[in-house]
């Protein structure tokens, strides 16, 4: 097997796991958030896999893994990393998981789409077509159009954070093409997350009950590992290659 090969195949491998952990975390969010803020919801998705990961810092050589030439490009991954999780986790609360899940589902042809103009990637009609068949077995299974008395709101900013999480995939790709570090990308948006949420959790803190505290624990733990094994695949595989493999799971942004 040739090295490109082998990456393409790693690239892959990394989304379809990631995509478990991130069903799995889904999941809980949509049973432990009830009666809590979505801004809070966020903040324990992004302390909690600030802790998952901080450890790998050591495998990679300790605090200088998060030195970055990039500053900016992690400001723009947290503010748009930020803008998708906030959307989506407000899905999660006011919509069925499946209509929201099949709404999510449509940010891997976008990102297809966006990769041609701001990756520079070929996009043929055998993985275009690969894409639209993927999106069209996803709307097969959940079947959206049988949910009815959909507000538009919550609809319109679900479609919101499809389109941020299409540009988070881009920014990650293009800092892995110009050679930031898997944990150094991962890492600072989670700092980044955790610090900007806790100011906007201040005022609208809600107490959760015990079982609420751990399940949103849960969703931070399992997310840090996921988003690591998804800006590994993003970082390493080619855009437009790797999101058709999104269909392997929800729509839980990254």
């Amino acid at each position: 097997m040739s090295d490109e090969a082998a990456l393409r195949r790693h690239a892959i491998l990394c989304v379809l796991v990631s995509s478990a952990g991130f069903t799995f975390a889904s999941a809980l969010v949509k049973a432990s958030s009830a009666g809590i803020p979505t801004v809070q919801v966020m903040l324990f998705r992004s302390l909690f896999a600030a802790i998952t990961v901080a450890p790998l810092l050591w495998r990679e050589g300790g605090i200088s893994a998060l030195r970055t030439r990039r500053p900016w490009d992690h400001v723009r991954r947290t503010v748009l990393g930020c803008g998708g999780m906030g959307c989506a986790f407000y899905g999660y609360a006011h919509l069925p998981l499946a209509f929201n899940t099949a709404l999510g589902f449509a940010m891997p042809l976008l990102l297809t789409l966006l990769s041609i103009p701001m990756l520079g990637e070929r996009v043929g009609a055998k993985r275009l077509g690969v894409v639209l068949t993927g999106l069209a077995g996803v709307l097969v299974i959940v079947q959206p159009w049988r949910e009815t008395g959909m507000e538009v709101i919550p609809v319109l900013v679900v479609l919101a954070g499809v389109v941020f999480w299409a540009l988070t995939m881009i920014t990650i790709r293009r800092m892995g093409g110009l050679g930031e570090r898997n944990v150094a990308i991962v890492l600072w948006f989670a700092i980044g997350g955790t610090v900007m949420c806790a100011l906007l959790t201040i005022p609208v803190w809600v107490t959760p009950s015990w079982p609420q505290l751990a399940g949103l624990i849960g969703i931070g733990l399992v997310s840090g590992v996921a988003q690591m094994l998804m800006t590994e695949g993003y970082r390493t595989g080619q855009a437009s290659m790797v999101a058709p493999f999104e269909y392997g799971a929800s729509s839980m942004p990254r």
